[in-house]
């Protein structure tokens, strides 16, 4: 039986002695064996992560990484830079980073190969804007993107984690219900189906604002196999809740 995965994206949010309280409190708390936990935190503070995380539960994950290996790309994190921190995990493709920085479908097929070349498990994002959504677009814009990385990474497209996350739910406090998550996660699973005998195995996480209050209805859904927690991660007695649930 696959365990369920939490992970905690910090985005731009974070400082030495607010991540020493936060992970003071999340190692304090109580990680269940079944369940997977991740923090993701800013590139500056992985060295400290690294740190404040050793001999505990919890994996360190990057919120980007580079499709370079090396070579004049400044500003951009290589996977060699994220494992000489333990990184194991890495968010590729998050709306964000599509929206204000231009991602392509292309270039985040390519940091997701990049990332499983050297071992390091990418969670890769996919979602509808709300104009999207209301145009009945949802499940063509999240088949697109995903097949992108399909077509480029399909012959070891079991390592990867999808991450489904609308983007009219993304710090809005707005939440798909569970059934419609259910749904966009049941179409998701399909189309790995598709590509892959594994992929039962395979982790689909719901990443639009899902908190300590809505978490168990939507873990409990079929095809929800954990979270990419936005602000709640923040809030380690809420963050805790979630693992709870999960």
């Amino acid at each position: 039986m696959k365990k369920k995965l939490i992970a905690g994206n910090w985005k731009m949010n974070g400082g030495l002695a607010f991540n020493e309280s936060l992970v003071a409190a999340l190692r304090a708390g109580t990680v269940p064996p079944d369940c997977d936990v991740a923090v993701c935190v800013p590139a500056p503070y992985l060295a400290h992560l690294q740190t404040l995380l050793a001999g505990s539960a919890i994996a360190l994950g990057a919120q980007d990484v580079s499709q370079y290996e090396s070579g004049a790309y400044t500003g951009e994190v290589s996977t060699a830079m994220l494992k000489d921190f333990g990184v194991r995990y890495a968010i590729v493709g998050h709306s964000e980073r599509r929206l204000y920085h231009g991602e392509t479908d292309g270039a985040v097929s390519a940091k997701t190969a990049r990332a499983l070349a050297a071992g390091i498990t990418p969670i890769v994002c996919v979602g509808e804007t709300l104009a999207e959504r209301e145009a009945g677009q949802t499940e063509e814009v999240v088949k697109r993107q995903l097949a992108a990385v399909i077509h480029v990474n399909g012959h070891c497209i079991s390592e990867i984690v999808v991450a489904y996350e609308p983007v009219w739910a993304i710090g809005t406090g707005k939440t798909a219900s569970p059934e419609q998550a259910q749904q966009v996660h049941a179409v998701l699973r399909a189309q790995l189906h598709a590509a892959t005998d594994r992929s039962a195995l395979m982790r689909i996480l719901y990443g639009g604002s899902m908190n300590a209050a809505n978490a168990a209805q939507l873990l409990a859904q079929p095809d929800i196999d954990g979270g990419l927690i936005g602000g709640a991660a923040l809030k380690a007695p809420d963050f805790l809740t979630i693992v709870a649930a999960a």
